[in-house]
């Protein structure tokens, strides 16, 4: 971690927890060289948790839910995750779903895309439909007033690296030319699996170079899991820092919006996705603990994609964060 001579802290509370904890009042600086700087001031930053929620019964049914669970921010899908076709967001749905985000403090809202959608494919037919399927997403986080939308990058399926990024480049360009609002799209990392975009911060900093004038709607968004299943160590402080000096290398840390907050069942740089329960993978308590306090992390907001099975429930891993954001053992 970060060490700095400014020891101001404030004590801040988690949605729905009993007990207060302390975090670092530091706040990062940018500069366009890749370095992080760091600067105290008299404020503290509220460390927002979430989970991915469901839908089921109507869409307007997730804010409920998150703050049922104990949430600051959470994750949706808007749309069936593993098909094509999708049911209609009805105005008067819409309108309660903003109603009740509103009214709930909960932000950000965060959409994901579905999984079938592959926005580097090389088969026509599979690529025209992951396009429209892109613009359709980002019409109706529209219209549920969301933040951001959150996208795989997909695979070449063996065509190539330089394929993939012209078409991933065209796809976006595309999809943000045919689509309203304010949406942010962020572009999430992959965990390197054979023939996949995005794995490297070089795939993702040459796509946002390419869409340049896109800025104000392209960003990132980093997965914890996908991080060290590429090889990219955040074990410890020291790991950590040296990974977004890497990042930061590549892409301005203000375009970072996003960390999907997720232990590895896998060994470091194994290209395995499989998310593990906070703290009990690889990356370990020490990584996310210095994830979780780190000054410049601590401002966004995390989502977590964890698994629920008898060892813990999203609120046990929430638990869990808040308590290694704390310094807790």
């Amino acid at each position: 971690m970060i060490q700095s001579k400014f020891s101001h802290h404030r004590r801040i509370r988690g949605r729905g927890q009993q007990q207060a904890f302390l975090i670092p009042i530091l706040y990062p600086s940018f500069n366009y060289r890749g370095k992080l700087d760091l600067m105290a001031v008299p404020m503290g930053i509220m460390l927002r948790l979430g989970v991915h929620v469901s839908v089921a019964g109507g869409i307007d049914q997730a804010v409920s839910r998150a703050r049922e669970k104990g949430c600051d921010a959470f994750q949706i899908f808007s749309s069936n995750p593993r098909g094509w076709r999708s049911s209609p967001i009805t105005p008067p749905s819409a309108e309660r779903f903003i109603s009740s985000l509103h009214s709930s403090g909960l932000y950000p809202a965060v959409g994901h895309m579905p999984y079938l959608p592959n926005l580097a494919s090389s088969r026509d037919e599979v690529y025209a439909k992951s396009v429209q399927a892109l613009t359709a997403e980002l019409e109706r986080c529209r219209m549920l007033g969301l933040a951001y939308l959150v996208a795989h990058l997909g695979s070449h399926l063996g065509a190539g690296r330089q394929f993939g990024l012209e078409r991933i480049i065209a796809a976006l360009e595309t999809a943000l030319d045919d689509s309203r609002g304010q949406t942010v799209l962020l572009l999430e990392n992959s965990s390197g699996t054979r023939n996949s975009m995005g794995s490297s911060f070089e795939d993702i900093a040459a796509i946002l170079d390419a869409l340049s004038g896109e800025e104000q709607r392209l960003g990132v968004c980093l997965d914890t899991c996908h991080l060290h299943a590429a090889g990219y160590d955040l074990q410890s402080s020291q790991a950590l820092q040296s990974t977004l000096e890497r990042f930061s290398g590549c892409i301005r840390m203000d375009r970072l919006r996003l960390i999907h907050l997720n232990d590895c069942r896998g060994v470091l740089g194994a290209h395995l996705d499989r998310h593990e329960h906070i703290g009990l993978g690889q990356i370990g308590e020490e990584g996310f603990r210095a994830i979780l306090t780190h000054p410049l992390l601590s401002r966004l907001p995390m989502i977590l994609e964890t698994p629920q099975d008898s060892r813990r429930d999203d609120g046990a891993n929430l638990e869990a964060a808040r308590r290694l954001a704390s310094g807790g053992e």
